[in-house]
C-alpha cells in the first residue's frame, strides 16, 4: 500500500487494486433508529450482515457517512425545509455511526452531504476501475445513488442486496430492480455468495 502525498489515505496500488472492497453506506442513528422518520425497519436485521462481509473483507472496507450540506441557496434548502428534524449540525449524534458499525473499517469515514458517495474520496482508496461491494442504507437512496455513481465511473459494482435495507420493503425491491438494469456494471449477489467469493479470491 501506498499513502498519497499530503494524505493519510492508503491508496492500493499492484496486485491490490483486482481485489474487492466493502464500502457500508450510512450505518447512522438517523438511518437506523426505529424512532428516527428515516429509520429503516430492517436494518437490524442487515447490520449482521454487514459485519460478516466485514470481517471478510478486512482493511478492504470503507464507511461512508451522510452530513448535512451547509449550503441552503441549493434545492437542498428546499430539503431540509421538509425535513427539519435533520437540519442539526454535522456533530449531531443523528449522524453518528451506530454502535454496531463502529470498527468496521480502519480507514477514517467518508463524510459527504450527498446521496450518492462515489467520488474522489472513495476513488483514492479503491482505485480506478476498482470492483466494489455495497452494502448499507438505505437501498432506495444512498445505496442506488452510489451505486449509479460508481458504475457511470467505470467501477465494477456487486449489490449485498440482503446487506442493504430499504426505506420500506416494496422500496428495497423497487432499487435493488432498477440496479439489476445495469449489468454488466452492476451485479445482484448476497452476502453467502460474496462470502464465499471472498474466501476463494484469499486462497
Amino acid at each position: 500500500m501506498n499513502t498519497s502525498p499530503g494524505s493519510d489515505t492508503a491508496v492500493p496500488t499492484g496486485s491490490e487494486t483486482r481485489r474487492p472492497w466493502l464500502v457500508v453506506i450510512d450505518p447512522q442513528a438517523i438511518f437506523a433508529a426505529p424512532d428516527s422518520a428515516w429509520g429503516s425497519p430492517f436494518f437490524a436485521e442487515a447490520m449482521p450482515r454487514i459485519r460478516a462481509l466485514a470481517d471478510a473483507f478486512g482493511e478492504r472496507v470503507l464507511v461512508t457517512r451522510w452530513v448535512p450540506t451547509a449550503d441552503r441557496s441549493t434545492s437542498w434548502g428546499a430539503y431540509f425545509a421538509a425535513w427539519p428534524f435533520a437540519d442539526q449540525p454535522p456533530s449531531d449524534p443523528l449522524f453518528a455511526l451506530v454502535p454496531a458499525a463502529t470498527g468496521l473499517s480502519a480507514h477514517p469515514t467518508v463524510d459527504l452531504p450527498t446521496f450518492g458517495k462515489w467520488g474522489p474520496q472513495i476513488e483514492a482508496v479503491v482505485g480506478q476501475g476498482a470492483h466494489v461491494v455495497l452494502a448499507g442504507v438505505s437501498t432506495d437512496c444512498c445505496v442506488i445513488s452510489t451505486a449509479l455513481a460508481a458504475a457511470d465511473a467505470g467501477a465494477h459494482v456487486t449489490i449485498a442486496a440482503d446487506a442493504c435495507a430499504g426505506s420500506t420493503a416494496e422500496n428495497h425491491v423497487a432499487a435493488v430492480q432498477v440496479m439489476g438494469l445495469y449489468p454488466p456494471q452492476i451485479t445482484i449477489s448476497n452476502t453467502a455468495t460474496i462470502l464465499a467469493d471472498a474466501i476463494a479470491t484469499d486462497r
